[in-house]
């Protein structure tokens, strides 16, 4: 495990791209750009007059069917957990991000694309410290047979199983200690899926219309089989964009945690109660504040009725009750 940089980093310079948005199938422009120390992430709607922006975090989530969707009025981005993943996974903490539509484009339907960019502009070391949230006791939320859990662990793991009835997929399940070089390797790559079946229906009710072989892994109607003329970039590929999901709601925190999260069956309806289970329960995390020498402070904070929003937003607020503790390890 790796230990935790202390400080905060954003990008070197802004960096952009082209793409499809999944459910519109039009062409989105999208831009990263550098953002202040304590910003965090932040999406701006540059198709809008006023140009809005929506600050990345749980109390924004207004939809969670199909994608996580957050909100601010009427002002909505969807789609935005390979693009979080991919920020959280590479360890930036601050950046702006400028889309002229509602949609992060899906790209190839990874957060591989998005890792691409980041690594050719860099990140940029900044002066403000870190702020980590520590799991100190198991919270867990679950819907029906569907279930998600976090438990205290010095570093940030995450262990998957999906079971699906049929001969492709099946049972599988996936655990890994979430490093950059983890992440990069053998997560950001792994790809969106669906049966063939349901990207038909969803066309014909007006969504996934920019859904193509270059984006999704469409599963063949005999269910022991994918269209995609180059198959499959993991054998369990499937298991894998799993855990890229929770990596970029997760990030929806709005800081690095230190914990050990096991989902079961989960999506992203299921990521943001968990979140919100988390928010709840002050009792469960502790926040830790990084220092330079490496070491850590905790600092107990949040503990009130505001929302889940106003307490767990560790990575920018002023703790005023700090104990040193050793030195924790995680991702970024």
């Amino acid at each position: 495990m790796a230990s935790i940089d202390p400080h905060q980093y954003t990008l070197n310079r802004s960096v952009s791209c082209n793409g499809i948005g999944l459910h519109t199938g039009k062409l989105v422009h999208l831009t990263i750009k550098p953002a202040p120390s304590n910003s965090g992430i932040r999406f701006v709607r540059a198709d809008l007059a006023a140009r809005p922006g929506i600050q990345a975090g749980i109390d924004q989530v207004v939809d969670t069917q199909l994608a996580t969707t957050i909100g601010e009025g009427s002002t909505r981005v969807s789609t935005t957990e390979h693009l979080l993943a991919a920020l959280l996974g590479s360890g930036i903490d601050n950046a702006e991000i400028e889309l002229d539509s509602h949609e992060v484009p899906i790209m190839d339907g990874s957060a591989g694309p998005f890792v691409h960019l980041l690594k050719k502009c860099g990140r940029k070391k900044q002066r403000a410290l870190r702020r980590v949230l520590r799991i100190t006791r198991p919270v867990e939320y679950s819907d029906g047979e569907k279930t998600i859990r976090i438990e205290p662990y010095d570093g940030f793991k995450i262990t998957g199983r999906i079971k699906f009835d049929d001969e492709l997929i099946s049972e599988q399940k996936y655990s890994v200690e979430v490093t950059q070089e983890k992440f990069h390797k053998e997560i950001a790559h792994a790809r969106t899926f669906g049966f063939v079946e349901q990207v038909e229906q969803l066309w014909a009710n007006g969504l996934a219309l920019g859904g193509t072989l270059d984006n999704v892994i469409a599963i063949s109607w005999d269910r022991r089989s994918v269209l995609n003329e180059e198959g499959l970039r993991f054998d369990d590929e499937f298991i894998r964009h799993k855990v890229l999901d929770v990596i970029g709601d997760l990030a929806l925190l709005g800081c690095p945690v230190l914990g050990h999260v096991i989902a079961d069956r989960s999506g992203h309806s299921l990521h943001l109660g968990l979140m919100k289970e988390i928010a709840k329960n002050a009792d469960c995390w502790e926040h830790v504040k990084l220092k330079r020498n490496g070491d850590s402070v905790f600092s107990h904070v949040f503990h009130s009725t505001k929302s889940a929003g106003d307490r767990l937003r560790p990575l920018f607020s002023n703790p005023s009750d700090d104990t040193v503790i050793g030195q924790p390890s995680c991702a970024v």
